[in-house]
């Protein structure tokens, strides 16, 4: 379940929210394969991890970034 960086920045935050929440539940589930030696592919953890990274990172620029005051003009 990989997703790139290009593609996530393009969706909403209400998107990334909901990306963010099956992701993690993607994750909780590798985590019990692995317990019962059931998953094969142990790199998916890296880049289910790796995404839920990225997405929260956007979220968190997101929200941090600047807004411009009602009267304030842009340079």
């Amino acid at each position: 379940m990989k997703i790139e960086f290009k593609e996530l920045n393009k969706k909403s935050e209400k998107e990334l929210q909901t990306i963010l929440s099956e992701t993690r539940n993607h994750l909780r589930d590798l985590r019990f394969k692995v317990a019962q030696k059931q998953l094969k592919n142990i790199g998916e953890i890296k880049m289910a991890k790796k995404t839920i990274a990225r997405i929260l990172f956007l979220l968190n620029q997101r929200s941090a970034a600047p807004k411009p005051a009602a009267g304030e003009i842009k340079p």
